[in-house]
């Protein structure tokens, strides 16, 4: 299969032909590749077919031509069920084969500009530095204060859009290496046929390999498949960014010993201990989430704790050491020849004592042979307290730079990961709560009806029983199937603190907040159980966290807020966990109950709102941010999105979740893995040190202006999407959403009841399948008709309204970050391939009817877009993502074609399992090419 242009060249494409010359390149070359082993598999005519397929379908997507569309129909149909598969895999790994390239070819050109010493480009974290130091004297002192405070921490959440095989993933690795070996070093002959022949063998395995799992993704598999990026990209590439934070600092401030950076970035998980909606969460995989995780660091300690080992052969005859050390190895084993290497000897009682640590958690980890049974480890702490005693007296021993490294990294890791890995948040949903906390209810007072009492009663009740120092419970005996589930999961949080320690599970998420009773409940329910500890001074041992998902419920969580820290004895739990309320944002849910831009414009008022809130009662604030991997849950360049934050909303602590395939893509490889952490770090810099807050008094004229937009392009999206007769009927027939579920691809069941209402549906499904079908309505619809009302409002004028919304874009970041990601979305959306889906829809007048507001609302958002902006294409100040899509398009579109067809032959009754293998290889394979579906 060859590489071909999918379009005609635009402005963007002239400027890039040379840049880009090594990327066309790579994917001719891969391409190549793929096409030999195609025929070497399925025969030539197989080839031919599906270059056949590639050719009309691009010709369809150039042109809109009717004869290329009567003839791709043709072709699919002739397609036997047999020979869809090897199509559909093709198209599949050419677009995975694509996505290589793309990311080697971003990699190879970052490098590039960082060898010609060009400018550091924005989002680079030396670049928030060096503008932070430069920006006032006192500035080295706030860096510091920054980092002793600071809160940055990508969350991994399963989320069933991540549809990749972990043997799928393994080989896309191995490829990118072999690239990247051939882009990086200059080959000789041999090395560059052996380099070839590995490419044609790791092509073959993945033609080979099957790309759909045979079952449904079980938890302890979305556990397994988490815990890979950690292997890949985190213990690594996370030491290295503050290695790199403080090697810039000496050097800049010209200071040897510069202070500690605090350890502020972390990853978090959400992996086995999101129950919300997912029964399958119970409370031995909660444990297990915990254990495996606890197994991997310590499992990545004992090895890099013998790699520095072997190499620590300092001897006595030629280096003093100190008197800490000296101590050390009066413990530590002797070995034989060696008795002279105190450092080699004090590594391998290290690695011994690490290895009993693990043992002791019930790790399976191979007893080390050359080293006699240790005491473990009572906690990390003691860890990290001996690598400092190394580190310490190699410094002070002219060892600095031995100092450095491996063993500096491996300190830093110790520090960031602990014995625990990574924090394990648990989320449930407020009814949940209230079910449980009404049989307790019943069981404490002898008295039913608690979820009939008012508010007023509830919040007295409660407070009155959380003040109060109580038992736990002893027993489970008597209570529903349900609230011996719950309590049965909060009591094995309580045995994880007494294991694994309290920074193993700090958070309780509450899905669907609307009041504070859904706060003061789960604190009643963390006290059953020891987790909340009463008195004058209550101790309260997990962060209770409300998530505000719903429109209304974001224009209400302010007062709800405020209602919470109005309550004393509420005050004095957040005294115990430092005076800080994390609050979590839901950007999926609010987007499909009020639409793109409403969503955005609550969410960043709701911000507002919490962070004067917080100001009056002198609490401190972190956001956490429920995002999406698509626009329309919120995703999008995440350096933009937090820049884009309202002014004191970050203030130094963010976290934010990451989902489904924008995982794999943003942390499997790890330069590109560091890159993205490092982004993150560095808008959270800017955010905080730096004065983003361009409005000033324009506030006050930009504000009225995106409530009137918001509440336009909600009443245009309810419209469509709540009050149009047949719309659900539209989308259950225009989309796979019904298909996916057959899609072994997560563990969490696509709607919250056993219900097809869009009310009931997750936002992930939602999303997706609108994203698969091409529509992506979820990420513009309703901006159109908004800005049109606003412009041709009576007593507005039209020039001057355009123009007031074009200073808009100019000068404030909200707007320019939620254009941006729209701008992106409609690059995606192809209406051409969404009609095609939009005929599975039997009724012709209801799809006619809908399909026509919906393609009228696209020409409409796209022509105000590029009003405001100016632009005239789109992508047009975007030609990195411009040129992906422009590359992807050929091999992603005849995946739609494909699905379509088939989709059509499965409704029509033609369900044999080749036809529902092939629709699930074309979800998979759309998926992969769009690289944020869901």
């Amino acid at each position: 299969m060859e590489a071909a242009d999918s379009g005609k060249n635009s402005v963007s494409d002239n400027v890039s032909d040379d840049k880009d010359l090594p990327l066309r390149e790579d994917i001719r070359f891969l391409g190549r590749m793929l096409g030999d082993t195609l025929r070497e598999q399925d025969g030539d005519n197989a080839f031919e077919l599906v270059e056949n397929i590639r050719q009309t379908a691009i010709r369809f997507h150039r042109d809109q031509d009717p004869v290329a569309r009567q003839e791709l129909d043709t072709l699919l149909k002739r397609l036997s069920d047999d020979d869809s598969l090897p199509v559909v895999r093709a198209f599949s790994y050419f677009s995975l084969l694509s996505n290589i390239a793309e990311d080697v070819h971003h990699n190879r050109r970052r490098r590039a500009h960082l060898r010609a010493g060009s400018p550091l480009q924005e989002g680079s974290l030396t670049l928030a530095l060096e503008r932070v130091l430069s920006s006032n004297n006192n500035a080295p002192s706030i860096l510091f204060d920054f980092f002793k405070k600071a809160v940055v921490s990508p969350v991994l959440t399963a989320h069933p859009t991540e549809v990749q095989r972990r043997s799928i993933l393994d080989c896309q690795l191995t490829i990118e290496r072999l690239l990247r070996e051939r882009a990086r070093t200059e080959l000789t002959p041999n090395e560059l046929r052996h380099n070839e022949e590995n490419l044609r063998a790791t092509i073959e395995i993945l033609w080979q390999t099957r790309m759909l799992r045979p079952s449904r993704l079980s938890v302890n598999d979305e556990i397994e498949n988490g815990l890979a990026f950690y292997s890949y990209t985190f213990l690594s590439e996370i030491p290295y960014i503050y290695a790199k934070i403080e090697d810039f600092l000496e050097r800049r401030l010209n200071q040897k010993d510069i202070p500690a950076v605090t350890s502020f970035l972390r990853i978090g998980s959400w992996i086995g201990g999101d129950r919300d909606g997912n029964p399958f969460v119970t409370h031995d995989v909660m444990v297990r989430a915990v254990e495996r995780q606890s197994s991997v660091a310590l499992a990545y300690y004992i090895d890099t704790t013998q790699k520095i080992g072997r190499s620590m052969s300092l001897t006595e005859q030629l280096v003093s050491v100190s008197d800490d050390v000296k101590q050390l190895v009066a413990s530590a084993p002797d070995i034989p020849n060696r008795s002279d290497e105190p450092y080699r000897r004090i590594f391998l009682s290290i690695a011994a004592r690490l290895v009993a640590t693990a043992q002791q958690f019930g790790h399976q980890v191979l007893q080390l042979s050359t080293a006699e049974k240790r005491e473990p480890y009572p906690d990390c702490a003691e860890f990290l307290h001996d690598l400092d005693i190394i580190i310490a007296s190699l410094k002070q021993h002219k060892s600095a730079w031995i100092a450095r490294g491996a063993l500096r990294n491996l300190r830093r890791a110790a520090d960031v990961f602990g014995f625990h890995l990574t924090p394990l948040d648990m989320r449930q949903h407020s009814k949940i709560h209230e079910q449980v906390v009404s049989e307790l209810y019943e069981h404490h007072t002898g008295t039913s009806g608690y979820a009939q009492l008012d508010e007023t009663r509830r919040i007295e009740w409660l407070l009155h029983e959380i003040s109060q120092p109580r038992p736990t419970l002893p027993s489970y005996d008597g209570f529903s199937e349900l609230a011996q589930s719950e309590l049965s999961i909060l009591h094995c949080a309580a045995d994880i603190h007494r294991r694994f320690g309290r920074a193993a599970l700090p958070n309780y998420i509450i899905s669907m907040t609307t009041n504070i009773i859904n706060v003061l409940e789960v604190a009643y329910l963390l006290q059953q159980v020891g987790l909340l500890q009463s008195g004058e001074t209550p101790q309260l041992h997990l962060n209770i966290i409300p998530l505000f998902e719903t429109i209304s419920d974001l224009r209400n969580c302010n007062k709800i807020i405020d209602q919470l820290f109005s309550l004393p004895y509420y005050r004095k739990l957040l005294n115990s966990r430092g005076n800080v309320q994390e609050v979590m944002l839901g950007y999926s849910d609010s987007n499909k109950d009020g639409g793109f831009i409403t969503s955005n414009w609550e969410i960043y008022k709701a911000e507002i709102e919490l962070t004067k809130i917080f100001a009056k009662h002198r609490i401190e604030l972190r956001l956490f941010h429920g995002r999406g991997g698509t626009v329309g849950r919120g995703g999008g360049p995440s350096y933009q999105s937090i820049l884009a934050q309202p002014p004191g909303s970050v203030n130094g602590q963010i976290r934010l979740t990451e989902q489904g395939e924008v995982i794999s893509s943003k942390y499997a490889e790890p330069e590109i893995g560091r890159r993205n952490l490092e982004t993150l770090v560095a808008a959270t810099i800017e955010a905080t040190l730096l004065s983003h807050d361009s409005l000033g008094a324009n506030s006050d004229r930009y504000y009225p202006v995106m409530e009137k937009l918001a509440s336009a392009s909600f009443a245009a999206y309810r419209n469509l999407v709540y009050e149009t007769p047949g719309f659900k009927q539209f989308f259950l027939e225009s989309t796979p959403i019904r298909e996916m579920s057959g899609l072994h691809i997560g563990s969490r069941p696509p709607s919250r009841k056993n219900s097809d209402a869009i009310e009931d549906l997750r936002a992930i499904p939602w999303v997706f399948s609108w994203s698969l079908s091409r529509m992506m309505l979820p990420g513009w619809y309703g901006f159109g008709h908004a800005v049109e009302a606003f412009v041709m409002q009576p007593g507005e004028s039209g020039h001057n309204g355009l123009m007031l919304l074009q200073e808009m874009y100019r000068e404030w970041p909200f707007m320019q970050t939620l254009l941006s990601n729209m701008d992106m979305v409609l690059a995606k959306t192809d209406m051409g391939i969404a009609s095609r889906y939009a005929e599975l829809v039997e009724d012709e007048a209801l799809r006619q009817q809908i399909f026509k507001r919906i393609q009228e609302e696209r020409d409409r958002s796209q022509k105000w877009l590029f009003a405001i902006t100016g632009h005239t294409e789109l992508l047009q100040d975007n030609p990195t993502l411009a040129r992906s899509i422009r590359n992807r398009t050929p091999y992603i579109d005849p995946l739609n074609h494909l699905q379509v067809e088939l989709l059509r032959r499965y409704r029509s009754g033609e369900d044999s399992d080749e036809v529902k293998r092939s629709i699930h290889l074309t979800i998979n394979g759309v998926t992969a090419g769009l690289r944020n579906s869901g």
